[in-house]
């Protein structure tokens, strides 16, 4: 029954924010989690369909400096079995560091250099293979979860969009996860089998998304539904609720 679940909040998805149209040329960013793994599955089935008609592809990128393993070997079957042809690409942060934004150097910010690289290499591919579209496996905790963390350090009500087009080039960003709840996600990986990384990010533990997901779980024990309420709130502001600006 979770299987179906997820097929459902994955469809409605792709229908209620317009993520996947015809000729279509999706890049999915594959880590080796259950997250990317799952989006591999569904984006896979989802091309055999026949309409929309759209490719597929799947970049697995991987960073010198990052003790993040995943078996390759498992990777390249799992994108056969799913009908999805994978790239691997190797890059590296190198001494400088420099991202080009202020505030993003150094040592002092791990997760967001790896991200960034990540990304970097995520884009260029896409560019090098015409792809129109690059789909992330975030889920509906990840979404909520940004917003506590933009909330509490950058004073924004935001998050990530389902959907966001990219200012500087023709492509957009999607997330058809973005309906699924992360439980959901783990029993999922489970009954499929899934294959666990080797070595997991050696800052998994100690990132403020990591200090956002705990503050999330402590939320769902005041209120179980607390996460359908605050997907709800991000389309549901009211200006009459919100505090006058000091002049």
């Amino acid at each position: 029954m979770k299987g179906d679940r997820i097929i459902h909040k994955f469809h409605k998805a792709c229908a209620d924010y317009g993520l996947i149209e015809e000729g279509d040329h999706i890049l999915i960013g594959l880590s080796g989690g259950k997250d990317s793994l799952a989006l591999v599955e569904l984006l896979g089935r989802r091309a055999q369909i026949y309409k929309p008609r759209f490719q597929v592809t799947a970049l697995h990128v991987r960073i010198k400096e990052r003790a993040y393993v995943t078996d390759l070997t498992y990777l390249e079957d799992f994108c056969r079995e799913a009908k999805v042809p994978l790239l691997v690409r190797d890059t590296e942060i190198g001494e400088a560091r420099d991202t080009g934004i202020p505030g993003h150097r150094d040592i002092d910010n791990p997760c967001f250099l790896c991200a960034w690289y990540r990304r970097k290499t995520l884009f260029n591919v896409a560019q090098e293979l015409g792809c129109n579209k690059i789909a992330f496996g975030h889920h509906r905790d990840d979404i909520i979860e940004t917003l506590l963390m933009n909330l509490i350090y950058q004073g924004a009500f935001a998050t990530m969009p389902p959907k966001l087009k990219m200012d500087k080039m023709p492509i957009e960003i999607i997330r058809p996860l973005c309906l699924i709840d992360e439980a959901d996600l783990v029993a999922h990986a489970a009954e499929r089998g899934y294959q666990k990384q080797v070595k997991l990010c050696p800052f998994e533990h100690v990132s403020a998304r990591e200090k956002a997901a705990e503050l999330l779980a402590h939320i769902k024990q005041m209120n179980p539904e607390a996460v359908d309420s605050m997907y709800a709130a991000m389309t549901n502001i009211k200006e009459e609720y919100l505090p006058p600006l000091k002049r």
